[in-house]
């Protein structure tokens, strides 16, 4: 009898097998679609992003300007930034801004949407527009109009408040004024979070008001009872993007002020820039990154561990 083994899919007589097509199910279907529309994000993820990160983790044991060479130094960049004052300087200073910035970002933030979203006020389209441009301005347009403003001598800001018999700071130009010259900024372009305030407060719905009304309840019970614990998820994702955000505080102190007076304003990814492109010392900064990397993270899952004791979801508090 014949041997009709299959050898390159061909059998021994010189026929072509056939092969069993591979049939996907409706489902499967659909699943590859999706990665194949999602591939070219993917793959730029994995070397712009990715790559990049596990390219910047092996520098940490290096010496390097990319320039001559590379030296292993095993754990001396990490002694050298504990030792190094100016990234104890740049620590402080990002922390001093994160505790001013997020909270009125969330607060202010939420403030607006709350006004913009009764339906009394004219024009909402309008205000709503005019308080979410900052956001979308360019982080370099904004400081250069916020030099100007901040100007002792002849800024906008100054010269309103000597209006109200008000002798304004010396704002970014004095060591006390600069970092919270930097959170009014930060302040001012909280429109993304406002929009966000506004689609949560808008998804409310108006039953449990009108519910809280027949029973008694004001507005400030209102308020405290049913528009807040209903907008707590959208108060927790601001809160955690605003944090993120926060740490990476950078184009306006590189812009407006340098970094100074007197090292005021030099926040942690300032002086990584500094060290990394104007010292070319990219093993060094690469520890800086991932210190504030792993600063960034601590406090992200503070808050979100945090976030099971005041975020409400629809079946009650998250467990």
């Amino acid at each position: 009898m014949q041997n009709q083994t299959s050898v390159s899919g061909m059998d021994v007589s010189g026929r072509r097998s056939r092969v069993p097509a591979v049939r996907l199910s409706r489902r499967g279907r659909r699943e590859l679609t999706a990665y194949l529309l999602i591939s070219p994000w993917l793959i730029g993820f994995l070397i712009f992003t990715a790559g990049a990160m596990l390219f910047s983790l092996g520098l940490t044991v290096f010496e390097t300007d990319f320039l001559t060479g590379f030296r292993f130094v095993g754990t001396q960049n990490f002694a050298r930034m504990i030792e190094d004052r100016l990234f104890v300087k740049s620590l402080g200073v990002t922390f001093y801004y994160v505790a001013l910035a997020v909270p009125s970002q969330v607060l202010i933030a939420l403030a607006i949407a709350l006004l913009l979203n009764n339906s009394k006020v004219a024009f909402t389209g309008v205000w709503r527009t005019l308080y979410f441009l900052p956001s979308i301005v360019s982080g370099i347009a904004v400081s250069l109009l916020w030099i100007w403003i901040f100007n002792p001598d002849s800024g906008l800001l100054n010269y309103g408040l000597g209006l109200i018999g008000i002798k304004g700071p010396r704002w970014i130009y004095s060591e006390q004024w600069a970092v919270p010259s930097l959170a009014i900024i930060s302040a001012w372009g909280a429109g993304s979070n406002m929009l966000l305030y506004l689609a949560g407060l808008q998804g409310i719905p108006t039953s449990l008001y009108e519910a809280a009304s027949i029973d008694g309840a004001n507005s400030l019970t209102r308020f405290v009872h049913i528009t807040i614990p209903m907008l707590s998820p959208t108060v927790f994702f601001n809160l955690v993007m605003t944090l993120i955000g926060a740490f990476q505080v950078f184009t306006g102190a590189y812009v407006m002020t340098g970094g100074g007076p007197n090292n005021a304003t030099l926040t942690v990814v300032l002086y990584l820039y500094r060290k990394a492109f104007s010292q070319l010392y990219f093993g060094y900064a690469s520890v800086i990154a991932w210190t504030l990397f792993i600063v960034i993270v601590a406090f992200t899952m503070v808050v979100i561990r945090s976030s099971d004791a005041w975020v409400y979801y629809e079946g009650g508090l998250r467990k």
